[in-house]
């Protein structure tokens, strides 16, 4: 006789007891948070939609200066860099005079690289082989000759998927064992999910505001005593120049924070994304593997150091082709092996991502048709962010009850908020943080899309925004004159 099946209990939606629901699912994802495009956005988003069907609004536009998209926000492409990704993704253009001579060579030894002369093949899951060749002389080149190897180069989908993946290999253990990571307070968001979402624990250490956002190695030391008594602290990550703050660390800054991490015995994470975004007078990117190798082999040869660097921002800003790359230094050989292990289960990164890396790390030259273009081009992409970031500072201090640390470098600024006591208590009744309660009421008012403090942490009764510099000039006027309107509206309205 045959088996029969029992017939599932439907439920009068048709779906009966779902086999994944709230209860069921993986309970870290539901800690994960990500204010960048956390519910702010999600409105914003609404209201692009509602202005579409001509609801009627105080606003024309929404302006989204929530998140580091330059393009997005209206700077060119450098020509260079497309041509090449232009010509790898369509090889026919190779016989296409438009396109100048030194483009078509990037663009040949890429493909000669791939399979089949083809980016549409999969890579060696570390990545292209000539891009990691060319990123290690990038490096050495940038770090005054100091040796990189390709072998420790790790090609990577953005930075975002490096940064989780060193995160997966360093945590272990359980309840007083489980690894803690050290993140500087303010932080980028990716950092709290994505410890959230491998359930480590989260060590924050608080930058000094009033010092500019500066790091203050006895706060590195409280934060790592105070963590002894609850996990294993094993990592410090550190952003330079800093998102969301815009600080850039001094060289004395990184010696301090190299010889503290040699003293706890902790794995270095240097977030270098932004290291040509530097544009204030007396300030100077130093990459963290540069100071430790001009330490000594005191340093040196213990200091565990993974660095990390994007197409995403910079003077490029090609956030959507999602290349990056990631070296490590004095990783036990051991662990590399199951490093390459790890990522070869996602294959390899995107090669478009990867050939656009290679051009970055592999621009025009000299005595190449291309250069005087691209030079110009680079310089008047940072020349204008270096103006923002001024200019942003400026306009945002003439506002009572808003203060703005200078914006040394990045791409965004932090500004305190002073707000009434009556707001405060407004938005404890709507369940929201104070913060979050002006940044949308600030959408909803004016359509510029900000993000909280709150969402990127902050010292208890301090309140804040992240705002980036990237709109064009005229429209970023525009944008910090609401602001200042706004806030001025806000403050009387909650007085």
């Amino acid at each position: 006789m045959p088996c029969e099946l029992q017939k599932p209990n439907m439920t009068e939606n048709g779906l009966g007891h779902r086999v994944l629901n709230m209860d069921t699912m993986n309970p870290n994802v539901k800690r994960v948070e990500y204010a960048v495009r956390g519910p702010i956005v999600q409105r914003a988003v609404q209201i692009e939609k509602e202005l579409k069907e001509g609801v009627e609004k105080p606003f024309t536009e929404v302006i989204k200066a929530n998140i580091g998209d330059a393009h997005a926000m209206g700077q060119k492409p450098i020509t260079f860099l497309r041509q090449v990704v232009a010509l790898c993704a369509y090889p026919d253009l190779l016989e296409d005079d438009k396109f100048p001579e030194d483009a078509k060579n990037r663009a040949r030894r890429i493909l000669q690289a791939c399979g089949g002369g083809s980016i549409g093949a999969y890579s060696v899951s570390p990545g292209i082989e000539i891009v990691r060749q060319d990123v290690a002389k990038y490096i050495e080149k940038r770090d005054g000759g100091i040796p990189s190897n390709s072998d420790n180069i790790y090609l990577s989908t953005g930075a975002s998927d490096a940064i989780v993946t060193m995160l997966k290999l360093l945590t272990s253990g359980e309840g007083k064992n489980r690894t803690g990571v050290m993140i500087s307070i303010p932080q980028y968001p990716l950092y709290s999910a994505a410890l959230a979402e491998l359930a480590a624990v989260q060590i924050s250490y608080y930058l000094d505001e009033d010092k500019c956002w500066s790091l203050d190695i006895g706060e590195l030391r409280r934060a790592v005593k105070a963590a002894r008594e609850h996990c294993n602290p094993r990592a410090l990550c550190i952003i330079n120049p800093g998102n969301p703050t815009g600080q850039v660390q001094s060289r004395q800054c990184i010696e301090d924070v190299i010889r503290f991490a040699a003293e706890e015995r902790l794995f270095l994470m240097a977030d270098e994304v932004y290291q040509d975004n530097v544009y204030a007078e007396g300030c100077q990117f130093h990459s963290f593997k540069k100071v430790l190798f001009e330490m000594g082999p005191e340093y040196s040869s213990v200091v565990e150091l993974a660095s990390f660097h994007s197409t995403s921002k910079c003077f490029m800003g090609e956030c959507g082709f999602r290349g990056g790359y990631m070296e490590v230094v004095n990783m036990d050989p051991e662990v590399k092996l199951q490093l390459t292990k790890l990522v070869s289960v996602r294959l390899c990164p995107p090669i478009p991502g990867q050939a656009l890396l290679d051009i970055v790390v592999n621009p025009p030259q000299p005595d190449e048709p291309s250069y005087a273009t691209f030079i110009k081009e680079r310089t008047a992409n940072l020349d204008i962010l270096a103006e923002k970031a001024k200019m942003t500072e400026q306009v945002l201090n003439t506002v009572p009850g808003i203060h703005c640390n200078p914006v040394q470098g990045a791409m965004y600024t932090f500004p305190r908020l002073s707000l009434p006591e009556k707001a405060i208590n407004a938005a404890k009744e709507k369940g929201q943080a104070p913060d979050m309660f002006y940044c949308m009421k600030l959408l909803e008012e004016t359509g510029i899309c900000l993000v909280p403090g709150s969402g990127f942490g902050q010292r208890d009764g301090t309140y804040h925004f992240r705002m980036t510099i990237l709109p064009a000039t005229e429209k970023l006027k525009v944008v910090l004159e609401k602001i200042r309107e706004f806030h001025k509206r806000f403050t009387e309205e909650f007085s």
